[in-house]
């Protein structure tokens, strides 16, 4: 007799014939997500009994190759992205800890995962995409000892004096709002990491049946890190040579773990009254790893073509999170790891402690368009660091208010196309997007074509509005003047006579005050001109 379905073949596609009680048969079709569960087409998750299973078949998928080559951190080599069932390239983005604002190096993460997206679905093919939101369970890295540990959200809603939920909600709503100006593609689903507890308990369990979970001496569950042979492939640590104590874990007390690798699924609660859950191991709150694994194993079912997330969760959170569901799953979940590098702010690394953490609002108020800050980011590599500056910004958005400007005259100008010229300027710019994203590359191309005397207006038009489709900048947006109020108005009028007279300390002055109305002002040779701020 063929063996029942086991938890090797959740994730795929299974065909099950089921013997009736009352007489008969019924067939089921769908993805098995669980050993007694399929979920059909239309979203549907069917529960049945396997021993009533009267034959049943894995169907075949058949992978979709897209053409496009990323660097894949787990094989140290360019892979090409491979759609595994053929249908949607199901794709996993590390999301934000909402306990603050998402700065510009956060911001420079998530553009990965948009830039992504828009490559595939340009090539026909569809993204399914998940982003998990942290609201749980990500503890300070900042520790000396157990006891000072504190769940980021927890010690954010402390110093705000508001409720830790409302304080993550808020800071969920910036998230949104900033990849939004941004120009950043949305998921499919953003699920919470304080609404996904269940899937937690479920997977915790699984791991402590299957010998990969223990429950500690201070009734915390850990993950066994030796318990998986593969351990540290990812990242290139070597278990053995790992030290106590590494980034967002602790020593708990000698009696607690029984290796100083092994990392926390579930946390006891001990004296913490917020944020806990009764679970089958007593109150408590879940480990920051853990999330991601049930979360992606949940909604991809089972396997993830492509995982991105910042350089900095390589290691342990990546690391943890790989053990975890390979061990779950009995298989290796996901076929490519996509890092971003980090990002520097004028030589120095972003913190709260130097005082140069910038946000997209910054950006804004010095009255800069918010998509002059992703054309910075996409004149560097992804994976390599970057040191942004002020100065860069700028340049920026006079770059991007330029290219405006001149799409709105070539779009203009009389019609004089090759169209096999476009085609193949536009298709040498997708090229080098394809190859790793090479995005400096494809922008020095399209600098060229800007300046190109041989290449007709409307055909450099044509190649612009055709390339802003992964660009993302609005060039082709054309400047309407909103009419603006008089005190506005008197504003402008004053900073050209501060502007004629010389006095530049003035000028600035009244520069940030229509910034901060929304009015930005740019000074030319002509004179001062002015646009809203989006």
């Amino acid at each position: 007799m063929k063996p029942l379905p086991n938890r090797a073949q959740i994730g795929q596609r299974v065909s099950l014939r089921l013997q009736d009680p009352e007489g008969g048969f019924r067939d089921l079709l769908g993805h098995l997500v669980a050993v007694n569960q399929v979920r059909k087409k239309d979203g549907q998750v069917v529960t049945f009994d396997p021993h009533l299973i009267a034959i049943w078949k894995v169907i075949p998928s058949n992978p979709i190759s897209t053409g496009i080559f990323l660097y894949d951190t787990m094989s140290r080599a360019q892979r090409e992205v491979s759609i595994s069932d053929g249908k949607a390239l199901r794709m996993y983005c590390c999301g934000p800890t909402v306990y603050r604002d998402a700065h510009v190096g956060n911001l420079r993460t998530f553009l990965l995962g948009d830039l992504i997206m828009r490559l595939v679905r340009l090539g026909g093919h569809h993204v399914r995409s998940v982003q998990n939101i942290t609201d749980v369970g990500h503890m300070s890295e900042d520790i000396n000892s157990a006891e000072e540990l504190e769940d980021k959200i927890l010690s954010q809603a402390k110093a705000e004096q508001r409720d830790p939920f409302v304080v993550a909600r808020a800071y969920e709503a910036g998230f949104h709002h900033d990849i939004a100006r941004l120009g950043i593609s949305t998921s499919d689903i953003y699920p919470r990491a304080s609404e996904s507890i269940e899937l937690m308990h479920r997977l915790i369990a699984e791991l402590i049946d299957s010998d990969h979970a223990y429950i500690g001496g201070d009734g915390t569950v850990y993950f066994s890190a030796s318990s998986y042979e593969s351990y540290g492939a990812l990242s290139g640590n070597k278990l053995a040579e790992l030290l106590p104590g590494h980034r967002y874990e602790y020593e708990e007390g000698a009696d607690s773990k029984r290796f100083h690798a092994d990392w926390a699924l579930w946390k006891v609660a001990g004296n913490r009254s917020e944020m806990v859950w009764d679970s089958p191991w007593g109150r408590g709150f879940p480990g920051w790893h853990i999330e991601c694994s049930a979360m992606s194993l949940h909604y991809l079912d089972n396997h993830v073509d492509l995982h991105l997330g910042g350089i900095d969760l390589r290691f342990p959170h990546h690391e943890n999170e790989r053990a975890q569901s390979n061990c779950a799953s009995l298989s290796e979940v996901t076929d490519q790891w996509v890092h971003g590098e980090h990002l520097l702010f004028e030589g120095r690394k972003m913190s709260k402690s130097s005082g140069n953490v910038v946000l997209l609002d910054d950006v804004i108020a010095r009255g800069f368009d918010p998509l002059a800050l992703r054309l910075v980011f996409l004149e560097n590599k992804y994976r390599s660091q970057m040191d942004l500056t002020w100065d860069q910004i700028g340049a920026a958005d006079s770059t991007i208010a330029r290219w405006r400007n001149k799409y709105q005259e070539w779009s203009q100008a009389e019609s004089h196309n090759d169209p096999e010229a476009v085609a193949a300027i536009i298709e040498s710019i997708y090229a080098l997007l394809r190859a790793d994203l090479d995005t400096p590359r494809a922008l020095v191309k399209l600098r060229a074509l800007e300046r190109d005397s041989s290449i007709s207006d409307s055909s450099k038009a044509q190649v612009f509005a055709a390339v802003d489709n992964i660009f993302a900048l609005d060039l082709t947006r054309a400047f309407t003047a909103p009419e603006l109020s008089p005190d506005v108005q008197e504003l402008i009028a004053l900073r050209a006579q501060a502007r004629e007279a010389k006095d530049f300390a003035r000028s600035d002055e009244l520069r940030d005050e229509l910034a901060t109305k929304k009015i930005k002002v740019n000074d030319g040779p002509n004179g001062q001109s002015w646009e809203v701020i989006p």
